[in-house]
């Protein structure tokens, strides 16, 4: 068995302990539930459910950008509340703001090197279907890995919200409840990764990092964005490096500069489009104005479906996230 098979059945027995002893073999309820967070978004289901995301990977299994289970109408129809977008004003073109973005990062005195890492937020649904009621819970992680493929993984709930009360500011959206929900600890060898050893800062090691992540030789600025958000899901960058990134960014073209907002931790950012080839989709990513880093990404479904209306925030992922916030 793969390793991070075994760590996968451990995250679904700690999620479920009165199901399934911790040391039982996976039934095929488990192993299918495996195989959905790995592979598909998971289809809905009748019953209260709190969901923790779609894979990229063991890290993001244990807290990437999360799904919503959706709330069923009496007629069967699949509704999903979902976070209010982002509210942009101002206009820039991308060139402005990876610009900007270079004058803050020399300034900003961010991380001296690459660090195995990792703070974010995200969200997910805790859904009532018996009720039709739907909150958004917010989460909080941190990771820290080892070369030798060990590590730990802490995730903290945060403050519930209803999304029909998401406020268009999206201000202090994202606070911690305080309660730990997963406290993973990971032996050698249970941590798997593309890019094990320490990155360097210039732009032909972006390259080689963002390529091992899924970059294809020939990228368009989504196809970096993907790369990178996996990239720093796993590592904490350096200043140098995140300039690399958003040149690299540029360079592939494609995106379109959004103006400026306020992200769901209440942080000044400059947001950049980027619209998936077949309209499905769009990915907003988010820098910071503070600091000049790569500090979010949200996704968009652009187009409707039996559970999100056209414009739905499906999922939104933030690092750099403050010990402070953590708490």
């Amino acid at each position: 068995m793969r390793t991070d098979d075994a760590v996968l059945e451990r995250m679904l027995s700690d999620a479920d302990p009165a199901r399934t002893p911790r040391d039982a073999p996976p039934d095929a309820r488990a192993l299918a539930m495996r195989d959905r967070i790995l592979h598909a978004p998971p289809a809905p289901r009748r019953r209260r459910a709190r969901m923790f995301g779609w894979a990229s990977g063991l890290v993001a299994v244990a807290a990437s950008t999360a799904i919503a289970f959706a709330v069923f109408s009496p007629q069967g129809a699949a509704v999903a509340g979902t976070p209010s977008p982002l509210d942009f004003e101002g206009s820039a073109t991308v060139g402005q703001i990876v610009d900007d973005a270079q004058v803050a990062l020399a300034e900003s005195g961010g991380p001296t090197a690459p660090a195995r890492v990792v703070t974010a937020a995200s969200w997910g649904f805790d859904v009532e279907v018996d009720t039709k009621t739907t909150e958004v819970v917010p989460q909080l992680s941190r990771l820290i890995w080892e070369p030798d493929g060990s590590g730990r993984m802490t995730i903290i709930a945060g403050v519930p919200y209803d999304p029909a009360d998401a406020v268009a500011s999206n201000s202090a959206e994202v606070t911690s409840s305080g309660e730990v929900v997963t406290d993973l600890v990971m032996e050698p060898g249970q941590f798997t990764t593309a890019w094990n050893t320490v990155p360097g800062d210039t732009r032909d090691d972006m390259v080689a990092m963002l390529r091992a992540f899924g970059m294809p030789a020939d990228p368009t600025g989504l196809d970096v964005e993907a790369a990178f958000t996996t990239a720093l899901d796993q590592w904490t960058l350096t200043d140098a490096q995140h300039r690399e990134l958003l040149l690299l960014m540029e360079d592939a073209g494609g995106g379109d500069a959004l103006g400026d907002t306020t992200d769901r931790l209440g942080r000044p950012v400059s947001g950049i489009r980027f619209t998936a080839p077949d309209g499905a989709f769009s990915d907003v990513v988010l820098v910071s104005l503070d600091t000049g880093r790569i500090v979010g990404v949200e996704r968009t479904v652009l187009e409707a479906d039996d559970v999100y209306p056209a414009g739905a925030v499906i999922s939104y992922r933030m690092w750099d996230v403050s010990e402070e916030t953590l708490r």
